[in-house]
């Protein structure tokens, strides 16, 4: 079965804490906003369409054990919590995606005099337990167009070789992942030789996270050191990179983990094809290049310091952006629930987004 990093069920949620992983598997009780935001911020929760779920969840936790006379308190205190969950992790698109979707569905409710502050609260909180279901019917079906575009390129019964990079699994979604989600797709198929996966610094979310998940689900993958990229290319024949975004610009400019461009600009080099793997929620078409893309800068303990020990000399200066912007050039194309698209085909998306967005409460 594979793994899962949020537990939601009658109001509780529960979170896998990705800090200790994988010598350790300890969910943490998420009771409220201040428990998620700060879940989120640590990195004990991350990859964003998780941090998206996580945050909206925890809203529903905490609004489901309150009482409201009035719906606009309601309001106020769920476009409050919203914008204060955003600033948890500000990359990473989803949670904006979604807290701008929760708090115009929470608007239309205060409008709709027929809907009483009861009501109002009960059909907020199923709106945001529907984004969870949704999340996990989308990566299975980004998996599956995903595997198809990969096979596309090779003979009929052709085994495959694919690089991915940070992690992109269950431990970053509702369930299932993205980019691995793919990989998951190839290998219930028998199509899949190997996966081949980063170490991902300054965090190691490969080595941890990914491998973790690999391991778990008896799926044949190497670990490989960042720096190895090039020279895997050169000796092993891989058929497709397949990664994940953290937001998406209108140009199909793509920002996702740090080392995502650089094995991009490899990947042109030995004419590898190169997927971004992620939901219509990850696709910001306020945005229209990466330009624009505010990169999270990170603390520097995280690359001077692995387990609370110092490794790095003291005194030392670090640079440590979480993200860098892959352009929309050198990506193949961008694998969405959708289907796969190529970066100068995004805007025929965008009426499809709309109609993700107003869908979503009813679901």
């Amino acid at each position: 079965m594979t793994l899962q990093a949020i537990k939601y069920e009658n109001g509780t949620l529960e979170v896998l804490d990705q800090l200790l992983l994988p010598k350790e598997s300890k969910y943490i009780p998420i009771l409220g906003v201040e428990d998620g935001w700060k879940v989120i911020n640590k990195m004990q929760v991350r990859g964003a369409p998780a941090i998206a779920i996580v945050g909206c969840l925890s809203l529903a936790v905490e609004i489901s054990k309150e009482e409201f006379e009035k719906k606009k308190a309601l309001r106020r205190e769920v476009e409050g919590k919203l914008n204060y969950l955003i600033s948890a992790r500000p990359t990473a698109v989803n949670m904006k995606q979604a807290a701008d979707h929760l708090i115009s569905y929470i608007n239309s409710l205060d409008n709709d005099e027929s809907v009483s502050a009861q009501e109002m609260q009960a059909r907020f909180v199923a709106a945001i337990e529907a984004m969870l279901e949704k999340d996990i019917s989308d990566n299975r079906s980004i998996g599956e167009f995903g595997a198809k575009a990969v096979l596309n390129n090779v003979t009929d019964g052709e085994q495959v070789r694919i690089l991915t990079h940070c992690n992109t699994g269950s431990l970053a979604t509702a369930y299932f992942g993205t980019a691995l989600g793919v990989v998951r797709c190839l290998h219930s198929a028998s199509r899949l030789e190997n996966c081949y996966f980063t170490e991902t610094r300054p965090y190691n979310q490969g080595a941890r996270l990914t491998a973790y998940e690999l391991v778990h689900d008896k799926i044949p993958s190497t670990l490989v050191c960042d720096s190895t990229v090039a020279y895997l290319m050169k000796t092993a024949q891989i058929n497709a990179v397949v990664v994940g975004a953290d937001r998406v610009a209108a140009n199909g400019d793509t920002a996702n983990k740090i080392g995502t461009y650089q094995i991009a600009v490899v990947a042109r080099h030995h004419e590898v094809p190169f997927y971004v793997a992620a939901p219509l929620t990850s696709i910001d078409f306020n945005v229209n290049t990466g330009d624009n893309i505010v990169i999270e800068e990170r603390p520097q303990v995280e690359m001077t310091h692995i387990n609370n020990i110092r490794i790095a000399s003291p005194g030392v200066t670090c640079w440590n952006p979480a993200f860098d912007v892959t352009p929309a050039r050198l990506i193949t194309g961008i694998i969405t629930e959708k289907g796969v698209f190529r970066p100068s085909e995004l805007s025929t998306l965008q009426s499809q987004l709309q109609d993700h967005k107003n869908t979503l409460p009813q679901l």
